[in-house]
């Protein structure tokens, strides 16, 4: 059987670990910054942080395209050379709209350099384990989410010091970059399209429903990621459980990973992604549930809420490389950093809505309203997909193996 944890898969894995720490080490904690350094409201907050999202959501079709097109080792170095670049924007923006211009900007990088970084990690995999290495290099997602706030909360509370989290996080970025340039890439040939342009350079139609999946899902986790920390100090009075909230996230991220494993090796994608979901919807819906039905039992509150994070983990990791293979599957093998955009460009559609619309429902309903709207997103989500996508989903595999 061919080699999967070859030394170049092993170094791209490396770089996906430095790109989303530095995300990551900052995520929960910046809605806190935007309160306290620049007294911004709820829904202020909102719109700052969608910001990011939304351009990284206009990168993504761009991404795809130019992956496909041009050299990935330029694209990708190009890419991360950026992301890293901006952290160094933090550090300078000395007010609320000078910050808003750089957070806003820095979603362009970043949008292509997962494109980027995740089409690589296909390319230096041998194509017999292509399914299963997918899966495993969101594991190195997992363990960065799992790190990276930990971290972030640990130092804020020490040192009250956010240049510290801004150097931290430049740091490690450039040291990503770093890695990424050491890896070797097979030799492949450009293929230039010289047909006129369509919507299939830069979004896979043929996966329209999948994505639209992804969306449901990616507006659930967009509210839960980015309003965690401030809700459960405002709402649940919880001072110092956002670290720990995450990394029994990932927790259950790097299990899923682990269990899924052989599924995905054995092609039963859709069975990961349907258990996925249905687990993830139990999490959201135990988070928001147990405070509403005993708001005044401390320990049924935090069964709740530590027992949530395990599961929308564990649900997320069987879901997200399920829905990755899916729309590689039902691709063209020129397709690959269009699939991988795609499926990205759906995420952050959700993500952004779920971060502005989260801040305009707290700011006039309370972050309870909030966390309801999620767990009535991720429920359509996953009814769309037992009634729709999965049908969907088999139907194209089927006409693009033919092909």
């Amino acid at each position: 059987m061919d080699r999967l944890w070859n030394r170049n898969y092993c170094k791209v894995m490396a770089a996906n670990f430095t790109l989303f720490f530095a995300f990551y080490v900052l995520t929960p904690l910046l809605p806190l910054y935007l309160r306290d350094h620049f007294g911004a409201t709820k829904d202020v907050i909102g719109l700052v942080l969608s910001g990011y999202t939304i351009t990284a959501l206009l990168f993504r079709p761009f991404s795809g395209y130019f992956v496909d097109s041009f050299p990935r080792r330029t694209v990708l170095m190009v890419c991360f050379g950026g992301f890293a670049i901006f952290f160094a924007g933090y550090l300078a923006a000395s007010t609320l709209l000078l910050f808003t211009i750089v957070r806003t900007l820095h979603g362009g990088p970043f949008g292509a350099l997962t494109v980027a970084n995740s089409t690589a990690a296909i390319d230096v995999l041998p194509s017999s384990r292509r399914t299963e290495g997918i899966g495993y290099y969101g594991l190195s997602n997992n363990l960065s989410m799992a790190i990276a706030p930990t971290v972030g909360i640990f130092i804020y509370k020490y040192t009250a010091s956010f240049e510290l989290l801004f150097w931290i996080a430049l740091v490690v970025a450039c040291a990503g970059w770093l890695i990424d340039a050491t890896v070797e890439f097979p030799e492949k040939e450009i293929v230039r399209n010289k047909s006129k342009l369509s919507w299939d350079r830069f979004f896979l139609v043929r996966g329209w429903l999948l994505g639209l999946n992804m969306v449901a899902f990616g507006f659930s986790f967009g509210v839960l990621s980015n309003y965690l920390a401030i809700y459960g100090m405002e709402t649940l009075g919880i001072t110092g459980g956002t670290g720990t909230y995450f990394l029994l996230c990932s927790i259950g991220l790097m299990a899923s990973r682990l269990q899924g494993g052989r599924a995905l090796r054995q092609g039963r994608l859709t069975h990961n992604a349907g258990e996925g979901m249905v687990i993830s919807l139990v999490g959201y819906t135990l988070f928001i549930l147990m405070p509403t039905l005993f708001p005044d039992n401390h320990e049924a509150v935090m069964a709740g809420y530590y027992g949530s994070a395990l599961l929308i983990g564990l649900g997320n990791g069987h879901l997200w490389p399920a829905f990755q293979n899916m729309t590689i599957s039902v691709a063209r093998n020129n397709q690959r950093g269009t699939a991988n955009s795609t499926i990205l460009i759906s995420w952050d559609i959700g993500m952004g809505l779920g971060i502005l619309a989260g801040g305009v429902i707290a700011e006039h309903l309370g972050y309870g309203a909030a966390f309801w709207t999620v767990v009535l997103i991720n429920a359509l989500g996953v009814a769309g997909f037992f009634l729709a996508t999965k049908a969907f989903f088999l139907e194209r595999k089927q006409s693009a193996s033919v092909c």
